[in-house]
């Protein structure tokens, strides 16, 4: 009971990981499915129309539910540590942002036992996600619809409260200018997710209402335009890009140098960098619309600010190899993670550069060149990021340390695995294989690279089982690592017990400056200075109406969804009852007493 009602970030964190990673599997194993099929020419392992569903869940799992839980798991279990905070600014609210969350993943893949999962994409384009062609399959793309919509009110209010926390909670002497670079990337993530998410919800909302009430947005034979979820959909797709990699580049900065033992090369140019990418991740999305003819001014524009954010991502990929030089460097598994990163993330800029090119774009669009090219930046840079940040942390948000040989074992594996699965296919696309296709014919030159990369996808398979296997060892031994186990701390979670108590920090500390625990040191202390006396510590109380909200959105949408709407007003009843009920308690929280302190642990 105290998981489902829990409003501690740390927790809540935990539960983005465990939710996040299961739908990892499920989107891995639906991957590993569609390179079955593709592994030989004119193969039958799976049906042509089962092949659209995988194609579409696959992607949409990975994106929505599997990359960003993970990244708000980090967030949530390492930012307010960073910042000196004793929680987030709204923690209901972010047990709302969790249970919202994941009641839409749920509800997304309940569609697979009720008839059919989404099988538009994960683009869901119109009007191939129109009632027309839907087939037998009636409700497929409504799941789509209804259960990122739901999840969505979780990712955005996430974001709110993080640039709430981020803003306000810092700790004395922390200036903007001193915050850890895995902070700033959160903190430009977060923004970013406030502009770009109503842009999806927009767009989801009418298509909604084209599929369910019969508008006419995107029905091109009642007068709607395609074109226009498609600008609708990469306004925020493009800045979703950047919602995922940069807590990577987050993770990367701090990573390289902790084991490197340097301070961060350029670290203001490397702030500079993570505010410019986001502000030009919002100038590009027609890139991902130069075939649908805009015309020469549109697409020349659009190639040139596409472009332009190879120089920031070039700033910060030379500072980590700066970072890296001279240093003392220690290749434990997160930093061979963050050390591998670095030229796979490379290769991926640089086909996007190419890609950038409208007339280049035009030979490469709909081919594997491009499946080759967004593996590359999201697998190579966000997922290898993932892994480094979660063997770096792991220590403090579970008090365990992970087996170095079980995460090299997983290392090599995965990245051996990566590379074989996406690199030849850049060569397939180059060859003119069409991507979206459920089978091909012998004989076009196709076989042998598609046979690698399906051997490639297992190896990546073995390298996240032996993550597994490393999981469930290292939760048997005792809770027992270190304050600081790697011994080169540099930030505030390292001057905290493993795992960090309920309360986070017994006294908020005083920050002195960039790498405040590293300066700390130098200076022959090993703890921070407190920035008050020691004394009661005020608490949010649990809540179970975050989880109870979230069930009366599901209960919800399955009810519109399939015109019930009495269900559905239930539903809502419930969710908006919820809030009314959350709006007349008063709740003052409680306290925690200073000689109650070394009682309060985090479980997990």
């Amino acid at each position: 009971m105290d998981w489902l009602t829990t409003v501690d970030h740390k927790k809540i964190g935990i539960l983005y990981l465990i939710s996040g990673g299961f739908f990892f599997l499920v989107g891995g194993l639906e991957a590993i499915m569609i390179r079955i099929q593709l592994w030989q020419p004119e193969n039958h392992f799976v049906s042509a129309d089962t092949y659209n569903e995988l194609l579409t869940m696959h992607g949409t799992t990975m994106i929505f539910l599997a990359a960003m839980p993970m990244i708000f798991a980090l967030m949530n279990a390492i930012v307010p540590l960073q910042i000196g905070a004793r929680d987030v600014a709204f923690p209901f609210v972010n047990a709302i942002g969790f249970w919202t969350f994941f009641a839409g993943g749920v509800l997304l893949n309940v569609s697979w036992f009720t008839g059919g999962a989404p099988d538009a994409g994960w683009t869901s384009y119109v009007p191939l996600a129109t009632d027309a062609f839907n087939g037998g399959n009636v409700h497929g793309v409504d799941y789509y619809v209804v259960g990122l919509q739901i999840a969505g009110i979780g990712t955005l209010v996430g974001g709110i409260n993080f640039l709430a926390t981020i803003i306000n909670m810092r700790a004395p002497g922390m200036s903007f200018m001193r915050l850890p670079l895995f902070t700033w990337t959160a903190f430009i993530t977060s923004a970013l997710i406030l502009f770009a998410f109503p842009a999806l919800t927009v767009g989801l909302v009418a298509l909604m209402f084209d599929r369910l009430f019969h508008a006419n947005f995107f029905e091109v034979s009642n007068g709607g335009n395609a074109v226009l979820w498609e600008h609708i959909f990469w306004i925020f797709g493009h800045p979703e890009v950047y919602i995922l990699i940069l807590p990577a580049f987050g993770v990367i900065s701090e990573v390289v140098s902790t084991f490197s033992r340097k301070r961060l090369f350029g670290y203001s140019s490397m702030v500079f960098a993570t505010v410019l990418i986001g502000f030009l991740a919002f100038m590009v999305w027609a890139h991902h619309m130069f075939t649908t003819g805009l015309g020469p001014v549109a697409n020349s524009l659009f190639s040139i600010a596409t472009m332009l954010i190879a120089v920031p991502t070039g700033i910060k990929i030379f500072n980590w190899l700066f970072t890296l030089w001279g240093g003392s460097i220690r290749f434990t598994t997160a930093n061979l993670f963050a050390v591998g990163f670095i030229p796979t993330f490379v290769m991926g800029g640089v086909t996007g550069v190419m890609l950038a090119s409208a007339p280049a774009d035009y030979q490469y669009h709909d081919t594997y060149f491009v499946v080759a090219h967004f593996h590359y930046v999201i697998v190579g840079g966000l997922i290898l990021g993932l892994f480094s940040g979660l063997h770096y942390w792991w220590p403090k948000m579970f008090g365990r340390m992970l087996n170095e040989t079980l995460g090299k074992l997983t290392f090599w594996f995965f990245f051996l695995g990566f590379h074989l699965t996406f690199f030849v296919q850049h060569f397939l696309g180059l060859m003119g294989m069409p991507r979206r296709v459920w089978t091909y014919l012998d004989g076009l030159g196709f076989d042998d690279l598609n046979m690698i990369s399906t051997v490639g996808a297992f190896l990546m398979g073995l390298g996240t089982i032996f993550f597994l296997i490393n999981i469930v060892t290292s939760a048997a031994k005792p809770r027992d690592a270190a304050d600081d186990p790697w011994e080169d701390g540099r930030t505030l979670e390292w001057t905290i017990p493993s795992p960090a108590p309920e309360y986070n920090f017994a006294q908020t500390p005083l920050v002195r400056g960039y790498d405040a625990y590293w300066k700390e040191k130098m200076e022959g202390k090993n703890a921070m200075t407190p920035a008050e006396p020691l004394g009661p510590i005020h608490m949010p109380s649990p809540s179970i109406l975050p989880l109870i909200l979230s069930i009366g959105l599901f209960i919800g949408g399955l009810g519109f969804m399939y015109h019930h709407t009495i269900v559905g007003i239930i539903g809502l009843l419930i969710t908006f009852g919820c809030l009314f009920t959350r709006s007349l308690i008063d709740d003052h929280g409680f306290h925690i007493e200073p000689d109650e302190l070394h009682d309060k642990g985090v479980k997990a």
